[in-house]
């Protein structure tokens, strides 16, 4: 399934710690959890139907900008949130 990118939404579901893209039934997602100042982002998953279309990244600039504006220091136990990081600083 080819996405165009402008129309991906990421929402920060707070309720389940998780910014995520729903498209149709399927769920892509970062998982995070917030403790004493820092957001831990635990694991990144997308469907294999929606891989290779930068959902993961978009969900990822979303997670950083929302740790940025809330004054959280960040903490990437998830290899995807830590290459992304890198890649930026890059």
């Amino acid at each position: 399934m080819k996405l165009d990118g402008r129309f991906i939404k990421v929402v920060n579901n707070e309720e389940n710690s998780r910014f995520e893209v729903r498209i149709g039934m399927q769920l892509a997602r970062i998982d995070y959890r917030l403790r004493e100042g820092k957001i831990y982002f635990l694991h990144t998953e997308v469907p294999d139907d929606l891989k290779g279309q930068g959902i993961a990244s978009k969900m990822a600039k979303r997670a950083l900008e929302y740790a940025e504006k809330e004054q959280l220091e960040v903490v990437a136990w998830c290899p995807f949130v830590a290459a992304y990081i890198k890649r930026q600083q890059g």
